[in-house]
């Protein structure tokens, strides 16, 4: 589509109102995206062309387009041939960015846990329906991880941790995985010091038998067992935060 299109500002403005402006236009290219106006790999345009046609200095221009460079929206090229063009996406690049803004809101370990919980009970029972041969693969390689590092607290840790990121990935929904991975940054534990070789084995029967329901394809155990696994995690973890001991029979 013309860039033109996209801007309902024509006049000349004062550079009092710049950043107005600049936000403007950030505004106005999101909007397309998500109308389907504008598709990956669209060319915006130079520096000069997104000022001219939107009737608005470079540096307005200039402004707007670093802003969409920094959100992930464009890929700009400088030099011969240059200017900004619609990125391809790589929404895990700021799964990052999402978990810096909830510990900067002050999120808690409930309520973290609790969409956890959601989004992984899904995940388990979409990784019973779509898994692949290469996700089972990979869900078994990681449970060989875990078992080989039941005395080592972090490399059991990691490997529990990007077991569960496997079974998202296993359901082959991106939306899943992407938020799954924002929870991680806020909540998994870097180290663990509560925990120890009889909850490490507990964990990994667990982990073991999800693996093997998603590879039956049974949707619905594989949910119920995600949940009642999530709901003992969640339990832990807020008894952490709280500074209790979570009891025995935790996870």
């Amino acid at each position: 589509m013309s860039v033109h299109a996209l801007f309902h500002q024509e006049d000349a403005v004062p550079a009092g109102r710049a950043v107005t402006l600049s936000g403007q236009i950030v505004a106005e290219v999101s909007a397309a995206l998500f109308d389907r106006r504008l598709k990956p790999g669209d060319f915006l345009g130079t520096e000069k062309d997104l000022a001219a046609r939107g009737g608005v200095s470079r540096i307005v221009a200039r402004d707007a387009l670093r802003t969409l460079e920094a959100l992930g929206v464009v890929d700009i090229k400088v030099g011969a041939g240059g200017g900004a063009r619609i990125a391809h996406g790589n929404p895990r690049l700021f799964a990052e960015a999402l978990a810096v803004q909830l510990a900067l809101t002050g999120v808690g370990a409930a309520e973290i846990m609790d969409s956890q919980r959601a989004i992984e009970c899904l995940a388990a029972e979409l990784a019973a329906e779509n898994a692949t041969a290469a996700d089972h693969a990979k869900l078994k390689q990681l449970l060989g991880d875990a078992q080989a590092n039941l005395d080592h607290i972090a490399a059991f840790t990691k490997a529990s941790m990007a077991f569960h990121l496997a079974v998202a990935e296993a359901s082959h929904n991106r939306v899943l995985v992407v938020q799954l991975i924002s929870l991680h940054h806020v909540a998994w534990p870097v180290t663990n010091s509560t925990l120890n070789r009889a909850v490490s084995e507990r964990i990994l029967a667990v982990h073991k038998e999800l693996a093997a329901l998603i590879e039956m394809r049974d949707p619905a155990a594989a949910r119920r067992l995600m949940d009642d696994h999530i709901k003992m995690i969640r339990a832990r973890r807020v008894a952490e935060h709280d500074g209790r001991d979570a009891g025995p029979g935790c996870c």
